[in-house]
């Protein structure tokens, strides 16, 4: 399964990795240069906190046994036995929020504009599992490893 690692003593909180998130999930075509940032919809899938000793980077950590799964009332939150990947179906979703209020790190959460999906990390699907973030990282502190359940 491959998992997204993070080095957060390596982070120096330049936000690439956000910025290549909402380039990555955008609902209309274009550049990075001309992302709304604006734009409610334009929303990113990570965070970074500044901390005390630097920053924090914060993603989903596709969980080996992801609380937003087992509160899931619908089933709109699946995890892959094979790939490890924990995945989001809008169109499942009962808008219950219980995901969101049981996820360990605090990382899922209503969408901006709306407040009617969940928006949290996808591995970029629509990408080929291949995320924005980690191409994007200068300092190489977000990095795709294989571990083993």
């Amino acid at each position: 399964m491959k998992r997204i690692i993070i080095k957060e003593e390596e982070c120096d909180g330049c936000k690439n990795c956000s910025l290549a998130c909402m380039q990555a999930h955008r609902t209309n075509s274009g550049t990075l240069y001309d992302l709304n940032l604006t734009d409610l919809a334009n929303e990113s899938r990570n965070f970074i906190l500044a901390v005390d000793s630097g920053y924090a980077p914060l993603f989903c950590r596709h969980c080996d046994e992801p609380e937003c799964v087992r509160a899931c009332i619908s089933g709109a939150m699946t995890k892959d036995p094979e790939s490890g990947i924990v995945s989001y179906d809008e169109e499942v979703c009962a808008k219950c929020f219980m995901c969101v209020m049981s996820c360990s790190f605090g990382i899922l959460k209503p969408d901006r504009a709306t407040s009617q999906k969940v928006v949290k990390c996808d591995f970029c699907a629509q990408d080929g599992y291949d995320p924005s973030c980690v191409k994007s990282c200068p300092k190489k502190a977000i990095l795709i490893e294989e571990v083993t359940a």
